[in-house]
């Protein structure tokens, strides 16, 4: 093996994940001028991530969460389950309490906001690598106030999504075929459950949280 074969062996290889090309390529230039990394692939959406990965099996992976074709989480879960050892990290603007919880649950071993430092950046990479999890003090708590929250169902989602659209009971009981006082009986529910007063606050609080998103 030459001298460069074995230079390249020893570096991390960095597959880098965003939908942005301006952030892409900054991202790229920071791996590269870093001597113990280089850039294994560049992907612009979730569907070309999963592609890479399954191509050049990369050491890291910098995942953003929203992304065209297909998002960041559901990219996280499908190359975990080619490698189950796969080791990702989330670099988003994102950091509601269920982006969080959902791209850790996902097989997600660090989440970093696009605000982070450079070299908090390349020391992130080199301790997931090394095989260890990283998560601010912040994060940690908006996870921990995630867990301790209620859960809830795939139809109560569905209905609070219609509730921050404007829709009225009426309307969301047209849209998901189900009775108007069905749709009393889940709303009630989403109401405790998010501890908010109204359906505005409800709202309110999904949107901040990360369950709902304006689209």
């Amino acid at each position: 093996m030459s001298e460069k074969e074995l230079v390249h062996k020893e570096q991390i290889r960095v597959l880098v994940a965003d939908d942005h090309p301006v952030v892409r390529e900054g991202l790229a230039c920071i791996i590269e001028d870093s001597k113990d990394m280089l850039v294994a692939g560049v992907a612009a959406n979730g569907h070309e991530a999963v592609e890479l990965f399954s191509q050049y099996k990369p050491d890291i992976t910098l995942m953003d969460l929203r992304m065209p074709q297909m998002e960041g989480v559901e990219a996280i879960t499908l190359i975990r389950q080619q490698s189950a050892n796969a080791r990702i990290i989330v670099l988003t603007t994102y950091d509601s309490d269920e982006d969080i919880y959902r791209a850790l649950r996902a097989g997600a071993m660090a989440y970093l906001l696009k605000d982070t430092s450079r070299q908090e950046l390349l020391n992130t990479i080199r301790a997931v690598h090394a095989g260890q999890k990283r998560i601010s003090p912040e994060m940690a708590l908006k996870l921990v106030e995630r867990l301790n929250s209620p859960e809830l169902s795939a139809r109560e989602v569905e209905v609070l999504r219609l509730i921050v659209a404007g829709k009225s009971n009426s309307e969301i009981g047209t849209t998901l075929y189900i009775t108007e006082g069905t749709v009393k009986t889940h709303v009630k529910t989403i109401l405790k459950k998010l501890e908010a007063s109204d359906r505005t606050s409800a709202a309110t609080t999904a949107l901040k949280r990360g369950l709902v998103r304006l689209d």
